[in-house]
């Protein structure tokens, strides 16, 4: 198939030179001022040239593969500009950032960081944890930011594990944020909406629906959905009739997708995708939280 075909040949792009899926966010790690306004180098028509040709050249870009380069902006590495790159084939594009030195000389894949900033500002800055659901102290030092789906099996995994790790780290704290894979699971967004609209009649409401939610994950199927998410809103006492509203109408959607928008910013393909105070944990193994988790402890109580 032709999309297959498409995913096959962006396998390698995807894994090494598209930390972000914006070729306009920061790359994950990024220091803030990575992204800075862009520039227009005195030799860009050369630079566009040679960096397209070589980028055809290295993932084997025919002509069936419209590539495009741009826009500059001034890198952490003074000698190399951050380069904006969106291939499409077939009427389906991705995007991404890559290196390229002002001489057009040499072209790095992957991130560039300034030493003197924390690797993980950039990301942090594009988490957008205010108006989402959060259990734990408001002031933790540790901040777990998690992408699910309520129909996702290993979000409920992740469910389940990490009361163990809340038990166990008591200061840190949780902010879940929605991103259904609405391709595969046809009831996640739908679920990821009516979470949304407990959350805004009454936060503790959102958390026990939430885990009813992953509880009955097996019983709930796109026939009976809209039934069991009104249910589970009667069943914590919540406004029926505000609740239905709120399901038919825009608001709860609009925040649902901001959050999706977020996990594509982040170059976030898959879930559970947590993040560390900003470093990423695909799949959400508790063993490697837990490691995060007693680093960061750790660090600030340097």
């Amino acid at each position: 198939m032709v999309w297959h075909r498409f995913l096959s040949v962006l396998a390698l792009f995807l894994s090494v030179l598209l930390p972000f899926r914006s070729a306009q966010a920061q790359t994950k790690g990024a220091p803030a001022e990575s992204t800075s306004v862009p520039v227009t180098p005195a030799n860009q028509d050369q630079l566009v040239k040679v960096t397209e040709s070589f980028v055809r050249d290295l993932y084997a870009w025919g002509p069936d593969f419209a590539v495009k380069i741009g826009p500059f902006s001034q890198s952490a590495a003074p000698d190399y500009y951050r380069v904006g790159l969106q291939v499409t084939y077939n009427g389906q594009s991705d995007n991404g950032d890559l290196f390229v030195s002002k001489d057009g000389k040499t072209v790095l894949r992957g991130d560039i960081f300034a030493t003197d900033k924390n690797p993980f500002e950039g990301v942090r800055a594009h988490l957008h944890t205010e108006g989402n659901p959060s259990t734990g102290p408001a002031n933790a030092p540790i901040t777990l930011v998690e992408f699910a789906d309520f129909e996702c099996p290993h979000c409920k995994e992740f469910n389940d594990n990490f009361a163990a790790l809340q038990r166990k780290f008591p200061q840190i704290r949780l902010v879940y944020k929605d991103y259904p894979l609405n391709d595969i699971h046809p009831w996640a967004e739908a679920a990821a909406i009516a979470g949304r609209c407990a959350f805004m009649q009454s936060p503790a409401a959102f958390w026990k629906m939430h885990d009813e939610i992953f509880k009955q994950q097996d019983s709930i199927t796109p026939d009976n959905a809209w039934d069991e998410l009104n249910g589970f809103a009667k069943d914590e006492a919540l406004d029926a009739d505000a609740f239905k509203t709120c399901m038919a109408s825009a608001s709860a959607k609009t925040a649902v997708d901001a959050n999706h928008n977020d996990a594509l910013t982040l170059g976030v393909s898959s879930t559970p995708t947590v993040y560390v105070n900003g470093r990423p944990v695909v799949g959400g193994d508790p063993a490697t939280i837990e490691q995060y988790i007693q680093y960061e402890l750790t660090a600030h109580q340097k």
